[in-house]
């Protein structure tokens, strides 16, 4: 009866381990996905842009390079650039509103959002009124004149309307107060682009009604803090 012999492998057949290149890859692209993840949550859209621009000259991906730590450099310096910006145009602004005579109309203020120009309601407009005044459309005018200039018109501009919290007179034209703070903000920017010549866009609107206070409505004072129209410069270009 003739013997039966196992066969046996001197050398490992090379195709058993082509999972582990596969496997490779995959880990490879997880630990890149969850990188990004991390860097997305933590930092703003100009880290993010750092990060893509760092895998610019991997195999197979993007050309050209550079380096993330470089970037990530570059966005400190940049933002703090932009923020020294920012303290520069409310000078100039401040400065501005002086020699016009109109510093105590028109409050400047640097917030996280932008540079704020806060007018009192009463300088625009009338008791529950949205037509602007004819006086202090040359107001609008002499502000349009600044925002048109180089420094400034790269940046895009909000206008916000604002009340106190009594409401309206249901006989109004502007039943409540959200329809008076949109109507306002919106006779603004219509007013900038149709008479002061700024771009349209450039320029939203936005009512907020009572909802974003800057001062307690439980006094005749503060009710008039709330009562405003705030112009915002806003920091992204």
């Amino acid at each position: 009866m003739p013997r039966k012999y196992r066969k046996t492998l001197d050398i490992e057949d090379p195709s058993t381990n082509n999972w582990m290149t596969t496997y490779g890859d995959m880990v490879t692209l997880l630990l890149t996905f969850f990188i990004l993840l991390f860097s997305i949550s933590e930092v703003n859209s100009q880290k993010f842009r750092a990060i893509v621009n760092s895998f610019q000259g991997s195999p197979g991906i993007l050309k050209s390079g550079s380096s993330v730590f470089d970037s990530r450099n570059d966005d400190a310096i940049t933002n703090q650039e932009i923020e020294n910006s920012f303290v520069e145009l409310k000078n100039v602004l401040e400065n501005y509103l002086k020699v016009k005579n109109v510093d105590s109309k028109i409050l400047v203020e640097l917030d996280q959002s932008g540079l704020i120009l806060r007018f009192q309601d009463n300088v625009l407009f009338s008791s529950g009124k949205a037509n602007i005044k004819t006086e202090s459309k040359l107001v609008l005018l002499d502000i349009s004149d600044i925002l048109v200039k180089e420094a400034f018109k790269k940046y895009n501009i909000r206008v916000e309307g604002h009340t106190d919290s009594v409401p309206t007179l249901t006989t109004s034209k502007y039943p409540t107060n959200w329809d008076l703070s949109v109507a306002r903000a919106s006779n603004v920017v219509k007013f900038l682009i149709e008479e002061a010549g700024l771009t349209p866009s450039r320029l939203s609107a936005a009512g907020f009604s009572e909802y974003k206070p800057i001062a307690p409505n439980d006094t005749i004072d503060g009710k008039q803090k709330n009562r405003r129209v705030d112009i915002v410069i806003l920091r992204s270009e």
